[in-house]
């Protein structure tokens, strides 16, 4: 059977480890908010460029572009090529 001053000190170090715990679980609650709000902030920057994207779209010409058959690099005549 556990004593008297077993118990306290069980009881105390639970009490450390508990305080602990709620400092950690302080930190993690401010480093949570942080980067809640980091992801805010990225997504209106990111509907704001979607916005930006979709206003320049609008603005690109409906007809279909004739078909080009080989661009010309305005050198030697030769067509252009992919590299890689």
């Amino acid at each position: 059977m556990a004593t008297i001053e077993e118990l306290a000190d069980r009881v105390e170090r639970l009490l450390l480890r508990h305080e602990e715990l709620q400092r950690t679980n302080a930190l993690l609650a401010t480093q949570l908010a942080a980067v809640t709000n980091e992801r805010d902030n990225l997504r209106s920057r990111l509907n704001a460029a979607r916005s930006r994207i979709d206003g320049l779209l609008q603005r690109l010409p409906r007809e279909p572009a004739a078909p080009d058959h080989g661009a010309v690099d305005g050198t030697d005549g030769e067509p252009l090529r992919s590299v890689g």
